[in-house]
């Protein structure tokens, strides 16, 4: 293996540095030329800006001018975990994204998001939609469908269920910890432990996961109904294998987008779409390379 090939294995490819947004030190991670089109790229659970190698390595191959942007976000981040769980509410991690764009000197760009990301995402598009060029959303569909689905399936509520340990971080953290991190790797399956890696590095530590696990204590996905629809032109991705998100909550979304939508169903691929199939979600993202 070259000293190169070895690089990219431990990095990614990313080049990261640290920005400070609102009196938290952010961990941010960039490929791609400094003038390409910027590309916001917003992690979920469990997983860290690494969640986008096998993307960023399909874009890069197809020769893309894309400036693409990765963040640690909120919890995940060393120097972003505030003590108190009710700092973790979506209008605190949209206001990051915005707040990164923001130091970054981008008025404006592309944004994808996948799982938390996703929803990071829609909310950055509903509140902060001149920030947002186009938005495509991996996985998890708009709050409020989301949120229907919740009410009115049995299904989505049964996929759902895991979300009541969730909700009490210090307790989830050391469940998926326990006997060597073992459930905390079965959330990764079917990805390999090559993929999963770089996640159980960063999130093996209960510091670090108890904050990632925030999110889910403040927020209510409910209240997702409240959730303005959306202008900005989406693309919505979704895989029928995916054990998190029902077709219902899927076919819902395009009820809560008023601008262009256009929605992409990847068959047989898990939840885990960038990892899984990053040449599907190349080719769905709706901005030029």
């Amino acid at each position: 293996m070259s000293d190169t090939q070895g690089d990219r294995l431990a990095t990614g490819g990313w080049h990261r540095r640290a920005v400070e947004v609102g009196g938290l030190t952010f961990d941010l991670a960039e490929q791609g030329p400094a003038d390409g089109r910027p590309v916001l790229l917003l992690h979920g659970f469990p997983q860290t800006h690494r969640a986008y190698d096998a993307l960023a390595a399909v874009l890069a191959a197809d020769g893309a001018n894309l400036r693409l942007i990765a963040l640690d976000q909120r919890g995940y981040s060393p120097g972003a975990r505030p003590a108190d769980p009710g700092a973790y509410t979506l209008p605190e991690l949209a206001g990051d994204a915005a707040g990164i764009l923001e130091a970054l000197h981008l008025s404006a760009v592309d944004v994808v998001g996948h799982d938390w990301g996703s929803l990071v995402g829609w909310f950055l598009a509903a509140h902060y939609p001149d920030r947002v060029r186009t938005f495509t959303a991996v996985s998890v569909p708009h709050p409020a469908a989301f949120a229907a689905a919740l009410a009115a399936s049995a299904q989505q509520r049964r996929m759902s269920s895991y979300v009541s340990l969730f909700r009490d971080p210090a307790k989830a953290a050391r469940v998926l910890l326990e006997d060597d991190a073992r459930r905390l790797r079965a959330l990764y399956r079917p990805l390999d432990d090559r993929a999963a890696a770089p996640h159980l590095a960063a999130l093996s530590d209960p510091v670090a996961l108890t904050a990632a696990l925030s999110w889910y204590q403040a927020t209510k996905f409910g209240e997702g109904a409240h959730t303005p629809t959306v202008d900005v032109p989406v693309t919505y991705v979704w895989s029928t294998a995916d054990a998190a998100i029902s077709r219902d909550a899927a076919e819902r979304c395009v009820e809560h987008v008023a601008g262009p939508y256009r929605f992409v169903e990847l068959e047989g691929i898990s939840h885990w779409i960038p990892d899984e199939a990053p040449e599907a979600l190349a080719a769905a993202l709706p901005f030029p390379a």
